[in-house]
């Protein structure tokens, strides 16, 4: 009984600790100072200084702060860059794409969409449906897992090799039923054509085009897909007119992130 009484006030210090760090943290983001010492942020936070020292050194070791050695004072660090950037690149992206997806859709007919990759799937997280009523849909927070999936495709595309064997491994998080040879042989064709098809691979009624967005690393910031019913187009012949307004579409969103092509496409 003593043990789990230890073990749960453990818990309940850690929280607290967690919550306090965040408190100093956001303490330094929203005073108007650009730096602060730690008698101010002690009485922001209401805690005593030598816990924010403490803290303090911590985060400074973590790079979340800084401490200008001339004053003795912090700032924050580049260290959340790294926390908030892939948050802040979903939300650019889904501002900048929004009206491309319209105007695809517009052009197209079909069912636009722009995925984020996170690092095991794709996740949709901006779409504009289709007027039709009969189409594919793909509501902002669809997760791909299929390597059959267009998108998917495209990000794998993007990685090193051995990231894409980790992935498609049988703990992996991309399903996939072929050789590590047959992928590496269907992502090289996609880094060749920039643009990745899925023609009823999925579903036998899906068809889909995919292609990369690119930011100003040159590194892959998001997917476009044009999604629609496989027999729509295959009835009207518009695979071309889908793939060339998928590439443009892509090319513009890239533009206006202020991208350039990826060096693995």
């Amino acid at each position: 009984m003593t043990q789990e009484r230890t073990t749960s006030q453990e818990k309940q210090g850690a929280a607290a600790s967690l919550l306090n760090g965040f408190a100093v943290l956001e303490a330094l983001a929203t005073s108007s100072r650009p730096q602060l010492g730690v008698t101010e942020i002690s009485a922001i936070v209401d805690l005593h200084k030598s816990t924010v020292s403490r803290m303090l050194t911590g985060l400074a070791e973590a790079g979340y702060v800084e401490r200008d050695e001339s004053t003795g004072r912090y700032r924050l660090g580049l260290g959340m860059i790294g926390l908030a950037g892939p948050l802040l690149a979903e939300l650019d992206i889904r501002r900048v794409a929004a009206p491309y997806l319209e105007e695809l859709t517009d052009t197209t007919g079909e069912t636009s969409a722009i995925a984020i990759w996170n690092g095991a799937e794709g996740v949709v997280v901006e779409q504009y449906a289709s007027p039709h009523q009969v189409k594919h849909s793909a509501s902002i927070g669809t997760r791909y897992h299929r390597f059959a999936s267009s998108s998917v495709r495209v990000f794998l595309a993007t990685l090193p090799d051995e990231e894409v064997e980790r992935l498609l491994s049988p703990d992996g998080s991309i399903q996939f039923d072929g050789s590590l040879e047959e992928a590496r042989a269907a992502l090289a064709e996609v880094r060749e054509a920039g643009v990745a098809i899925n023609d009823g691979g999925t579903t036998v009624e899906e068809y889909g085009v995919s292609a990369p967005v690119h930011d100003y690393r040159g590194e892959i910031a998001g997917c476009l897909t044009a999604s629609a019913p496989r027999t729509r187009v295959q009835h009207l012949g518009t695979q071309e007119k889908l793939m060339e307004a998928v590439l443009e579409t892509a090319a513009m969103i890239t533009a206006r992130l202020g991208g350039r092509e990826g060096a693995r496409g």
